[in-house]
Parts: structure tokens; sequence; C-alpha cells
């Protein structure tokens, strides 16, 4: 927000100005040398003029402004703590890349504990999917050991009497080779 002292030193500088720029003599026209001789002192005048509102605009500026932060008095409260008055500009400039150091080790930290819940869902799911081709093994293996029993296996035979396999009525023969 600009105070009214500062919009009358913007308004008289631009002021001073433009007298400076008219009294620049133009190409196609030059000026009687009683109208210049008049204009320079008026002008040297209010360039004096001008230089010492600036430098009292600094002045003012310089009053106001100040590089120094308050000291972090050395005893620790948890009023300052709280506070956030000892989370100086001048603490911050001197630990500035340890914040950083902080805040990526923060990220990555994050980043992998995302990943690794996503690895476990990931795990969870294929578990799951583990247990159903285990179960689904299982049934067919009964299946298969249920249809290759030799009881039924004979019924298959008896029904389908164009087979030529039957059951054997003697017993089976061993045979050692020396």
């Amino acid at each position: 927000m600009k105070k009214k002292d500062d919009i009358e030193l913007e308004i008289e500088v631009a002021q001073a100005e433009e007298p400076a720029v008219a009294a620049e003599p133009a190409a196609a026209e030059t000026p009687a040398p009683e109208a210049v001789e008049e204009e320079v002192p008026s002008l040297k005048e209010e360039v004096a003029e001008v230089k010492e509102q600036t430098k009292k605009a600094i002045r003012k500026i310089k009053e106001n402004v100040k590089e120094e932060d308050p000291k972090f008095s050395p005893a620790m409260t948890l009023r300052t703590i709280l506070g956030g008055d000892f989370l100086t500009a001048e603490m911050v400039r001197h630990q500035i890349w340890l914040i950083v150091l902080v805040v990526m080790f923060a990220i990555i930290h994050v980043a992998f504990r995302y990943q690794c819940q996503q690895d476990m869902i990931a795990i969870d799911k294929m578990e799951k999917e583990l247990l159903d081709a285990k179960y689904k093994a299982l049934s067919s293996s009964s299946t298969l050991t249920e249809k290759c029993r030799e009881s039924h296996v004979l019924e298959a035979l008896k029904q389908n009497r164009d087979s030529l396999l039957h059951i054997s009525d003697q017993p089976p023969y061993i045979i050692y080779v020396p």
C-alpha cells in the first residue's frame, strides 16, 4: 500500500521529468535563447528538489527496513516454540541445507512407504490367486485319481463290449534276469 508521501513523491518526480523533456530542443524548431536561459535555473532547482526528496525517501526506507533479526534468546520456553519465535530468518538461513535435506528424506520416506504398500497389495493378490490355483489342482487331481481306480476302469470296460481289453485270469509272473 502506498502512502501519501510516496504518491506525492512520484507525482513530483513525474512533473520534474516533463519539463526536462520539453526543454530538449526538437530537430525542426530552435527555441529562443532567452526562453532557454529562463528555463535552465528553474530546471536546476527542480532537479535539486527531486534529488533532495529521493534522499529523504531513501533515508525513510533505511529507517524502516532492517536486515538484522532479533537475536534468539538462549532460554527456550514452550511459549517461544509454540509462538514460532525460534524460527527467525537468521536461523533459517543458517540451517537451510539441513531443512532441504530433511524435506528430501521425508519425501523419499513417503515414496518408499507408498511403493511398499503397493507391493504388499500385489503380493496379497498373487497369494490369493496361488491359493485358488492350488485348490483347483487338488480338485482335478482328486477327480483324476477317482477315475483311474481299478473298479471304475473295469466298469468302463464292461460298458464298452467292443473293447479287446479284459481282466487277466492268471497272476502276474516275476521274471528274474541273471
